[in-house]
This record gives C-alpha cells, sequence and structure tokens, in this order.
C-alpha cells in the first residue's frame, strides 16, 4: 500500500507543492528518502522512527522509502519530519488514506514526538489556498502565521500522539481562530521631540519619509546622525495589509519572525554592521536566502559609517536601489527577493571625524580625506536624493527643556503627503508605484512638470553642479514630494530650489 501525503517547499519567496510518498519494498528495515533533500531532511528517518515509538506507535518493521516529488526541487529543513511520520503511520494501516485527503502537512519532530517550528509557514499557506486546498497541519506556534491566508482551515498540533487521535476521531482539534490581538513593536523608535536641534535636517528627513528618497547625513561624531535616523520609523506612514503581507512573508522565509508576531504590521528598520559581507546584505548563500536589503522591505535600510562598509557590498546594492528587486543566480537556475527599500545612511566627513567642524580641528591630510570621501563612489551618490550636512549642537539647545515637534505631528503630514500620491498614482494600472520616488521617467515626465521659472533654475543648476541625467529626474521627483507636503498641484520655484539644496555640492551630482 502506497501512502500520499501533501506537504510544501518553499522556493525563494514561493512555495511549491511537494508530495511525500511512502511505501515499503523487500529488504533489511530502514529508510530511505529520495527526491534531492538536504541533509536536515535525510536526517528524518532518525526523527520519524523515534517519535512513532515514543507516540506508543507501531513502526512498520520493513525497508521503507520516502519519495519527495517534485525530485527537481531542492528539498531544505526538517519541515517533512510530519508529513513523513503521517505517511509512516497510514502505511502501517493505523489511519485511512483518505484521513489526509486535501490537506496540507508540515512540522518538525523532536524525539518525544513534540511538534516544532517550521520557517516559510506563510510562503506555504499562501500556495495552499491558491492551489485550492482546504486544510492545514501546522504546529502550534505557527498557526496564527497560517492563519493569515484566509479561507484555510488551520490545525494546530503539539505532539504526533495529538495528530494521530484527531485524524482517528477519538479528540479533534479545534482549528485555530486568530486572537484579534495587536502585534508588538519590533522597534521603538526615537521621538523626534527628543532630538534637540537640527530643525533642517529633520526638514529633510520629513521629505524623505513623505516621498520614499534615499537620505545620506555628513557630519562630525556625537552630532545626532544616528539618534535622528533611529527616529525616522516613527514618521513613516503605516504599512496597507498587502504591504504587511509582503514583508512578513520574506521574515516568514528568512526565518525571523519574532516570537508572538505573525503579522508584521510595523515598517522594518535594519541596521547592519559595516563588517557584513555582500552576500549577507543583498541575500545569498549556497541555498539564496534574502539578505538585508530584501529584510528592509517596504522599510528603511539604515548604514551607519557608510565609508566603512566593504566596497563590493556597497556597490552591489545599486540595481536593487534601481529595480526595487533583487536576483540571485546560481547554477540550479535564480531566485528574486523583494527589495523596495529606502536607505538612510550616515558618514563622517573624514576619518577624524572632524574636517569642517567648527569647533574641533581636522587632523587629517588633504589627500586622506579625499580617499576616505571617494570610498563612495559617484554612481552610488548619484542613487541618493537628500544630501544633508548634520552640524553639531551648541549647548544652549541641548540643555533647554523645550521640546521639539513629536514624531505623530510629523507622521500626519507625511500620511496626508503619501495619501496625495496614492491617489495620483491609482490612475496607473500597470506600474507597482506607491511614492514619489518609484516613479519612472514616464511618471516624471507627466507629474513632475515645471513653470518657466523652475525650469530655468533647474537648467541652470544643471550646469552648475553638473547633474547627471539621474540626479536631474531624482530632483524633479524631490521637487514633487516637497509640493505634494505643501499640497501645491503645482511644483512652484521655492519647492524646485529647496529640492536642489538637497543636492551634494561637489562634482559628481
Amino acid at each position: 500500500m502506497l501512502a500520499r501525503i501533501l506537504s510544501c517547499a518553499v522556493v525563494g519567496l514561493d512555495g511549491i507543492i511537494v508530495e511525500v510518498e511512502v511505501d515499503y519494498t523487500n529488504g533489511l528495515p530502514g529508510m530511505t528518502i529520495v527526491g534531492l533533500p538536504d541533509t536536515a531532511v535525510q536526517e528524518s528517518r532518525e526523527r520519524v522512527q523515534t517519535a512513532i515509538k515514543n507516540a506508543g506507535l507501531h513502526f512498520p518493521r520493513h525497508r521503507i522509502v520516502v519519495n519527495l516529488a517534485p525530485a527537481t526541487v531542492r528539498k531544505e529543513g526538517p519541515a517533512y519530519d510530519l508529513p513523513i511520520a503521517l505517511g509512516v503511520i497510514i502505511l502501517g494501516g493505523h489511519l485511512p488514506q483518505e484521513a489526509t485527503e486535501s490537506t496540507l502537512v508540515i512540522g518538525e519532530l523532536s524525539l518525544d514526538g513534540t511538534v516544532r517550528h517550521a520557517r516559510g509557514v506563510l510562503p506555504m499557506a499562501a500556495t495552499a489556498r491558491a492551489q485550492g486546498y482546504r486544510r492545514m497541519i501546522v504546529p502550534e506556534v505557527d498557526a496564527a502565521e497560517a492563519a493569515l491566508i484566509p479561507n484555510l482551515e488551520v490545525i494546530p498540533v503539539k505532539t504526533l500522539a495529538e495528530l494521530y487521535d484527531h485524524l482517528a476521531g477519538r479528540r479533534l482539534i479545534e482549528p485555530f481562530q486568530p486572537s484579534g490581538e495587536e502585534p508588538a513593536l519590533l522597534f521603538v523608535p526615537t521621538d523626534f521631540a527628543e532630538v534637540k536641534g537640527q530643525e533642517h535636517v529633520k526638514r529633510a528627513l520629513e521629505v524623505a519619509a513623505a516621498g520614499g528618497h534615499n537620505v545620506l547625513m555628513t557630519g562630525s561624531p556625537g552630532a545626532g546622525k544616528t539618534l535622528l535616523a533611529r527616529a525616522m520609523p516613527g514618521i513613516l506612514p503605516e504599512m496597507s495589509i498587502e504591504e504587511a503581507l509582503e514583508v512578513t512573508k520574506i521574515y516568514s522565509v528568512a526565518d525571523q519572525l519574532p516570537a508572538g508576531t505573525p503579522l508584521i504590521r510595523q515598517r522594518p528598520f535594519r541596521s547592519p554592521h559595516h563588517t557584513i559581507s555582500h552576500a549577507g546584505l543583498v541575500g545569498g548563500g549556497n541555498i539564496p536566502h534574502p539578505g538585508e536589503i530584501s529584510l528592509a522591505h517596504r522599510g528603511v535600510l539604515f548604514l551607519d559609517e557608510l565609508p566603512e562598509f566593504n566596497s563590493r557590498a556597497i556597490e552591489v546594492m545599486r540595481q536593487p536601489m534601481e529595480d526595487k528587486v533583487v536576483t540571485i543566480s546560481r547554477a540550479q537556475g535564480s531566485l528574486t527577493f523583494s527589495a523596495n527599500f529606502q536607505i538612510i545612511a550616515a558618514m563622517n566627513p573624514c576619518p577624524c571625524g572632524y574636517y569642517g567642524d567648527a569647533v574641533k580641528p581636522c587632523t587629517c591630510a588633504p589627500s586622506t580625506v579625499t580617499k576616505y570621501q571617494k570610498r563612495i563612489s559617484g554612481p552610488m551618490l548619484d542613487r541618493i536624493d537628500i544630501h544633508i550636512e548634520v552640524p553639531r549642537v551648541n549647548y544652549d539647545k541641548l540643555s533647554s527643556d523645550r521640546l521639539g515637534e513629536p514624531s505623530t505631528v510629523i507622521r500626519a503630514r507625511v500620511q496626508a503627503a503619501r495619501d496625495i500620491q496614492q491617489k495620483r498614482f491609482s490612475t496607473i494600472a500597470s506600474a507597482q508605484i506607491v511614492c514619489n520616488a518609484d516613479m519612472r521617467v514616464a511618471e516624471v515626465r507627466k507629474f513632475c512638470k515645471l513653470d518657466e521659472a523652475g525650469d530655468n533654475l533647474v537648467r541652470a543648476a544643471m550646469s552648475q553642479l553638473n547633474l547627471s541625467a539621474r540626479a536631474y529626474h531624482r530632483t524633479l521627483k524631490l521637487a514633487r514630494t516637497i509640493a505634494d507636503l505643501a499640497g501645491s498641484e503645482e511644483i512652484l520655484t521655492a519647492h524646485v530650489a529647496e529640492a536642489l539644496q538637497y543636492r551634494p555640492k561637489g562634482t559628481m551630482g
């Protein structure tokens, strides 16, 4: 008798249905797993046999063959333990084959039969629903995540014995019902009210949040660059449910969903250390997994001490910054991960940190300063819309009890500007454009028209600042965002002038 159980593999960010076939043949007792399994799947043999015995069930004394189809898809991780165990139980005559009909089964087994967490449950549940399956059996700890997909019955199981009793009809497990509780915050941002001074930097960050623009802050040590960046999530608009599901799917595949947080409703804030490898930043590995830029999807990627990052790691971000996705190619094929992120970067102007400082003199040689600043290439700087200097804060402002504008007030203005943009871009059916920074050349031409005075101002800036074609379009997008914040239909000369102030004053544009 051949037993068939349905399970699921995750390739990239998508699930692929896997059919677990279990049968026995003549030969010495044991278990063989075929179908391109990795080491963790091969080790299922010992876990399954011991878990079935400890659940009080009989393990057949035959040579058992397990096939994971399709054989062309690589199977990784221990999530196939539970379907293999159910296949063996059905093969032993303890359950009928119909007990798991139209049901997807995933879960890792402990030796005592406890069903443990599996990664990638959300994309698996989405695949199950899309393929027309009615029911899904998952570890109890992952039930809330699977239940995010509507019209799918989720059966949460603690142990193999409990699942056997349920399928045998002895003691039924109630389908999981979402509690409706608000998920915990992944990151508690600094309130802008606590940041003393730096009003022009706060304004730049407000513009960046309103349009999804990239920012580079330059200033001496201790001026408040990191504090300002960490306040950024507090003024970003709330994610839509579609965006929340996109982000949650990435975190599920990367196995970084915090316990008790089935759905991520807060925009991500990722702050990798500058020693990170390029594979850790953009994704990769023998079996590719999402990197930091994908984990920052729909949120902020904060790169502190930007020149200290490996130059190769910085340069490989250039293509994802333009395309909003990253494609990782291997001999077995290519995988694409979402990477629509907003860069907030911070750097010192020189190795000692005090070049151009009004109080403390710089101890670096001019050639050292130039070499340090050139660690970031011109093409990378060209992709950053807002370049802002962060000066040191004087004593009077630091010691003052007067608080600045709170993040909630700034967030309301940012949300109003985003609402204007969503209404504008809703007329474009083909494009996935959610903010001004996402606009392509065609949208810039349509929505960023200048009057004669604004046009003359940009023409003069093009020659004086040596703006590239990309920098020209990014300046227009920035001016459009500033106009949206002001509630203006037209892009006025003042909006263009502010946008040009955020360009670097050097020769790289």
